[in-house]
């Protein structure tokens, strides 16, 4: 392709809206355009790119059965209606207002239900993978660093379907391998982590993700190989456990203590022994949480163990209502109302606590959460903190930002029951098909490759990605006649020869043509200028190392074959 014939708005400046570095590259090496908030324009380099990315995507879906289709983005909201995710997505789902009972497809777990409901009747028909490459629509509220989080994307959205959950465990394993081959094959560092299924359900689900300054997903990672994302992170600190004295329950009077650091600063407690008190409302239903000091609480992990997201702290009134007290006074004794009590795991069986007396200015102290009141469930409620013991060995953990990359997910029984896609097993019994669903945002993969592969120059692209195999530049073309006949001689040469070929053949000075070119990032460089070509030569640049070499004309072909067979 020669470059005054191939559309590439690059940019000098970083346009001031670009914040993070992918963005930035994106926008300077004109691969897309921004056309509204959170919606891009792919240009042609960029396009090029995207089809690398799903090429590869494909080619490791095929390789383990996948069938691939193309389902509407279009939807008929009554079959959303059937499995709650209407209501469980709320205004991140795209409503067409003047067309009655249509939506705009966020996913697509419900429309592949629907499918496999009217096809798959027996267990000869299982198990099968189905996948898409397609585009899905998003309400953010707040789109934000560039394609990472769009109001429209394409996503490579796969789901498994079988007869067992030893099925569903062999499908999850390849989508697994498969997954890892795609991001090891672009050519991305990746880490994968344990994860909340969230809204979309299910008995288990991992994430991919690349360690970013711009990832909006916070993740526990340890030397010894642990990684969770935040939501689900665990730690090994030692529980507050139990105090040798058995001192009597007392009442006292903390007028001015309404918080943990309260009690610390102003009565010298420790801050473990201190059993912090939230209530939460949890489908109108209140639920009182008790945590050790000033943990946070996790709410991730308490909408799994209250299986609802329907869920938030209780207003000022409703702490008088259900337990006697205002914030900063509850306690798990003397409470006005029988509610659900769940406390962390940390605080199991503890004594010599202190906690709010359910009674304005007061506490108890030297609590004893088996003599004193009645804990009857404990769970892991809190968030884990940088620098807690891993699970694994001990090492510290790490608490870095990431960018989720694709999700794996198991979703069990959730939509063939709440759709109806059932089979018949061997002995003729009717039962729920079982279901995975695995996600790759194909724009995702570009962003992140960027966020680790670039310089103060611009992108640097590697094989597999880069959208041609080689640039010429033909210095000063206008002036040296053989400057110009052997770069048309090269650029024909090299295409015949199978290279995919960028020719930089445009009436501009070196100095914008090497910055456009180490800005673009393409691997090879070939700069053919009168001086090398005096002696029969050009100059090869190699873009990730910077390194420059002569070669003769005729010995171009083979250098290039060999950086690429290496």
């Amino acid at each position: 392709m020669k470059q005054s014939d191939y559309f590439i708005p690059t940019l000098r400046e970083t346009p001031a809206d670009a914040m993070i570095p992918s963005h930035q590259l994106m926008l300077r090496s004109g691969m897309v355009r921004q056309l509204a908030s959170g919606i891009f324009s792919w240009l042609p380099l960029g396009f090029r790119i995207l089809n690398r990315v799903i090429s590869i995507i494909r080619e490791e879906m095929d390789r383990i059965g996948g069938q691939e289709f193309l389902l509407p983005a279009l939807n008929p909201i009554d079959i959303w209606e059937q499995t709650g995710r209407v209501e469980a997505m709320g205004d991140v789902m795209f409503h067409i207002k003047n067309r009655d009972g249509l939506v705009l497809a966020p996913t697509h777990e419900e429309i592949i239900t629907f499918h496999a409901r009217q096809h798959v009747k027996s267990y000869r028909d299982l198990p099968q993978i189905w996948y898409q490459i397609q585009t899905k629509f998003r309400n953010e509220p707040r789109p934000k660093s560039g394609v990472l989080r769009g109001r429209q994307f394409i996503m490579k959205d796969a789901y498994s379907m079988d007869t067992s959950l030893e099925g569903l465990d062999e499908s999850y394993y390849k989508h697994y391998e498969a997954y890892k081959s795609i991001f090891e094959r672009c050519g991305i560092k990746f880490f994968v982590v344990g994860a909340s299924s969230g809204a979309m359900g299910g008995r288990q689900s991992q994430e991919f993700m690349v360690e970013s300054d711009s990832g909006e997903d916070t993740c526990a990672i340890s030397d010894s190989g642990y990684a969770a994302n935040i939501e689900v992170a665990v730690s090994q600190v030692e529980p507050v456990g139990r105090i040798k004295e058995e001192l009597a329950l007392e009442l006292f009077p903390t007028p001015t203590a309404k918080t943990i650091d309260d009690l610390v600063e102003q009565y010298g407690f420790p801050e473990s022994r201190c059993a912090k008190s939230v209530l939460y409302i949890a489908d109108d239903n209140p639920v009182l949480l008790f945590m050790r000091g000033n943990d946070e609480l996790n709410e991730n992990k308490l909408q799994s163990i209250l299986g609802t997201s329907n869920l938030r702290p209780a207003l000022p009134e409703e702490l008088i209502k259900y337990t006697g007290a205002d914030h900063g006074s509850i306690g798990p004794i003397n409470l006005k109302t029988n509610i659900r009590i769940i406390a962390d795991n940390l605080l199991k069986d503890a004594n010599g606590l202190i906690s709010g007396a359910n009674k304005d200015g007061y506490h108890y102290k030297n609590i004893d959460f088996t003599r004193d009141c009645h804990i009857p469930e404990y769970q892991d409620l809190r968030t884990i903190k940088e620098g807690e013991p891993c699970v694994i060995n001990g090492s510290p953990l790490r608490v870095v930002k990431a960018i989720e990359l694709g999700h794996i997910f198991k979703l069990g029984t959730k939509y063939s029951e709440a759709l109806g896609a059932n089979y018949l097993d061997s002995e003729s019994n009717e039962n729920p098909i079982i279901m995975g669903s695995y996600g790759i945002g194909v724009e995702r993969v570009i962003a992140c490759y960027l966020e680790q592969h670039f310089d103060i120059a611009g992108i640097i692209w590697e094989k597999y990605l880069t959208p041609f195999q080689i640039h010429i530049l033909g210095l000063n073309e206008n002036k040296f006649e053989e400057v110009k006949n052997t770069a048309e001689n090269l650029y024909s040469e090299l295409n015949k020869n199978g290279f995919e070929v960028l020719y930089d053949n445009r009436n501009e000075s070196p100095g914008i043509k090497f910055n456009d070119a180490d800005l673009i990032g393409i691997p090879i460089q070939i700069i053919i200028g009168n001086k090398n070509l005096s002696q029969g030569k050009v100059e090869i640049k190699f873009r990730k190392t910077g390194e420059r070499k002569s070669v003769e004309v005729e010995n171009i072909i083979t250098e290039i074959n060999n950086f690429y067979k290496n």
